[in-house]
């Protein structure tokens, strides 16, 4: 997929809101085509072997940069470089380990809902090519992990208790399935287009995967927008009424257990408890990039006619409100300046 592709994508969003069930099908057909042409193998699209994606404990690139919250934090930078480097090789593999504990249940999630789909289906082919691809990315995350050599475990302990359920809302509750899928893959592709935008110090390995995750991400958010956008207009008043005030509540629950540390980074990495409290989500600064991070969202609940009055209040009240952005992967400065500049001029990764 090439940068350009990934920007059509991105904007894709602005054409949604009157997709007949036919433009619907054309687009997955689109996204299909795409996996088809540009896709990329765990094992043969990062080089683990090579010298530069080696990874070494000394390498001061796995020092956490300042698009990380506790990268950037006082305490975090007043220790020694060795200390930044273990908590940072330690936070880079939790990220990837419920990265791809994600990946898993969306993954069985997919395969749950396309059983049912009829012959001829474009969502079961394309789906099918989704889950393909995420079955690489957990690979993908599960390597570097392993060669990290950090026995991280992810998710916090109640989400592992509970995993075997979740996928069974793929057939019973598409719509807020798909927006659980949605809830847990912007979070991380914020985290790593910011990253990669800012053009962040971090080792080669991680790099590279973040390019290829967030390439293909961009078809598999392109889906789930797509999806919202056809299944929220049609609900009845009722639900569209539930739906609304389960949308807010599904992004902050996982935009929690994708970005907050688990309780072992205290215990085993020794980061305070006052610490990691203040950096999810009492800082004034947290709560900007909290809102930002939803930012895409809110959009797609504004146009699938799924941010009500009493939603906006549900957004507020979670804080991750604010004004939605006016095209898919708008930069955060750019939320900041309504004099910004035409979407055609933004670089994606």
């Amino acid at each position: 997929m090439t940068l350009m592709d990934e920007q059509d994508l991105d904007r894709t969003q602005d054409a949604l809101a009157s997709l007949t069930r036919s433009e619907y099908e054309a687009t997955l057909t689109q996204l299909s085509q795409a996996s088809v042409d540009r896709h990329f193998d765990a094992f043969v699209d990062v080089p683990w072997d090579h010298p530069d994606f080696a990874i070494d404990p000394t390498d001061a690139h796995w020092v956490l940069p300042e698009a990380d919250p506790l990268g950037a934090h006082p305490w975090y930078k007043s220790l020694p470089v060795e200390r930044q480097i273990e908590i940072g090789m330690w936070r880079y593999a939790n990220i990837f380990k419920v990265g791809l504990q994600f990946e898993n249940l969306l993954i069985r999630g997919i395969m749950q809902y396309v059983f049912s789909r009829p012959n001829g289906s474009a969502e079961f082919r394309y789906l099918t090519h989704e889950a393909t691809e995420e079955c690489h990315h957990t690979q993908m995350f599960q390597e570097c992990i392993n060669r990290i050599g950090a026995d991280v475990p992810g998710m916090p302990r109640w989400m592992r208790a509970i995993h075997g359920i979740i996928p069974l809302m793929a057939s019973r509750y598409p719509l807020g399935f798909f927006i659980a899928v949605l809830a847990g893959e912007e979070p991380i592709d914020h985290t790593q287009k910011k990253m990669l935008r800012e053009g962040a110090t971090i080792p080669p390995v991680m790099r590279r995967i973040m390019q290829i995750h967030v390439a293909e991400e961009a078809r598999h958010i392109s889906f789930a927008h797509a999806y919202v956008m056809r299944s929220g207009p049609n609900l009845g008043k009722v639900d569209r009424w539930v739906m609304s005030m389960l949308f807010p509540i599904i992004m902050r629950i996982a935009g929690d257990l994708i970005l907050v540390p688990p309780k072992e980074l205290r215990t085993e990495m020794g980061v305070p408890k006052e610490v990691v409290k203040e950096l999810y989500w009492d800082a004034p600064e947290s709560r900007v990039f909290l809102s930002e991070l939803f930012s895409d969202v809110r959009m797609l609940a504004e146009e699938s006619t799924l941010m009500t009055r009493s939603s906006r209040r549900m957004w507020r009240w979670l804080k991750i409100d604010g004004r939605p952005a006016r095209y898919r992967s708008e930069p955060p400065a750019r939320l900041a300046d309504p004099a910004s500049v035409d979407p055609a001029s933004v670089d994606t990764v």
